[in-house]
């Protein structure tokens, strides 16, 4: 964390959530990460946003330093925490960015609270047209056994790991990643479950009232929204705006950060100066 920035716990939704905070009187903005992540993956971006905007990163439940409550790890319950979170910390108006299921999580909280928010940025979330019950549940059992397993490992191992498998990620990224895989409690993987499948979000698209930044990339390198589903969001809700990065997969901003901030910076700075 950079010596500058504050960290805390509120209360949200009866759990304790920890949060990091850049601070200053500047516009807010809260960041959600994604499964298995915690507050501070958001690092580099908060570093390169924190010049112009109040940077919140918390640890979802489950995550980081935040309470692990035995059930409750659905879309609704983690948007009753990101609501509770902004009121906890009297934020006015705030910006949402989330990455994965942090998307998906931002994308229930703005039409769950309408009011809540003044816009968002979604990161790849998980909307497919290709769930099946059984293939969530099979994934489910999965991410349970590697997360306990990465537990037991090193973490000269899980670093040693994660830089294998992305070769292309700055260093910056590493130290938080890696604390984040220790961190996180199994119990998480509730979320993949009944409300993300099949067709959850052409419901939650249309429903959607704040300005709203759908950021893609390359299904052929591992991102999840598709060319086809990017254009039916944007068919069934015309605030929605489709920013496409091409050269990364489902964790853009870490596979192609330079135009994935420019593509955020545009946004933001246009939709603040909409509310002046």
């Amino acid at each position: 964390m950079t010596d500058h920035w504050s960290s805390g716990d509120v209360v949200a939704n009866g759990l304790k959530l920890h949060y990091y905070r850049t601070g200053g009187d500047k516009p807010p903005v809260v960041l959600a990460h994604g499964i298995t992540d915690n507050g501070l993956c958001w690092t580099r971006l908060a570093q390169a946003l924190e010049k112009d905007y109040d940077l919140i990163m918390y640890d979802a439940r489950g995550h980081g330093l935040s309470d692990v409550p035995a059930a409750g790890y659905s879309h609704q319950d983690h948007a009753a925490d990101i609501a509770d979170l902004v009121e906890a910390l009297d934020l006015a108006k705030p910006a949402l960015i989330g990455h994965s299921m942090g998307a998906g999580n931002v994308a229930v909280t703005v039409v769950t609270y309408p009011d809540l928010a003044c816009g968002a940025i979604l990161e790849d979330p998980p909307w497919r047209k290709d769930y099946t019950l059984a293939g969530l549940e099979t994934g489910a059992q999965e991410w349970w056994v590697e997360i306990m397993e990465r537990k037991s490992k090193t973490v000269e191992d899980i670093l040693a790991a994660g830089r294998a498998a992305h070769p292309t990620w700055a260093e910056v990224e590493w130290p938080a990643w890696v604390r984040a895989k220790l961190q996180v409690r199994p119990e998480v993987v509730q979320w993949i479950g009944a409300e993300i499948l099949f067709s959850y979000w052409q419901k939650l698209i249309p429903r959607i009232t704040c300005p709203t930044l759908l950021i893609t990339a390359d299904p052929t390198l591992e991102a999840i929204v598709t060319p086809e589903i990017a254009r039916e969001a944007t068919r069934l809700n015309p605030r929605i705006q489709v920013a496409h990065i091409g050269g990364a997969g489902h964790n853009i901003r870490r596979e192609q950060f330079e135009p994935y901030v420019a593509a955020v910076k545009k946004f933001l700075s246009a939709m603040f100066s909409s509310k002046l």
